[in-house]
């Protein structure tokens, strides 16, 4: 091989190395979270769709779904509970709540959410989270329908 080719060989070898370490980075970058949350806050605060799935992902969360037992079984998010914010009895099934635990709470709008959260937190629940957007900004899976 003469010097012109083994010249062009490694510019071509360098710039493949090149390429192939830019798209590897590219890569990287497209895995990373930047719209999931290092750590979840159950602060009674509304928040984005992505942020509310990593709630969801936390152990010993419950799932909470305030819609009417209609809505709920025309598709919830998996594992979630019904406790229709409307129903006479909200307080008391709100009161069977562990006070210490952590709660994902929403509804179709994010309007009913924030109505149970804020009872949820008269009855001492502080531990809540809500789904800004309500069911409708969910990107994940929905069962029931």
């Amino acid at each position: 091989m003469n010097s012109s080719s083994s010249s062009s060989f490694r510019r071509v070898a360098s710039l493949r190395a090149l390429v192939v370490a830019a798209i590897g980075a590219l890569a990287l970058a497209g895995c990373s979270s930047a719209d999931a949350p290092d750590e979840v806050e159950f602060a009674g605060e509304h928040v984005s769709a992505a942020t509310f799935a990593a709630a969801t992902e936390v152990a010993g969360v419950t799932v909470i779904d305030v819609r009417t037992p209609e809505e709920f079984d025309a598709g919830h998010l998996p594992g979630a509970i019904n406790v229709d914010v409307q129903a006479a009895d909200f307080g008391v099934q709100v009161s069977e709540l562990e006070v210490a635990g952590d709660y994902a709470v929403y509804c179709r709008s994010g309007n009913r959410s924030a109505a149970a959260i804020d009872l949820m937190a008269q009855e001492g629940i502080a531990n809540t989270i809500g789904l800004a957007g309500g069911i409708g900004a969910w990107t994940g899976d929905v069962v029931g329908g």
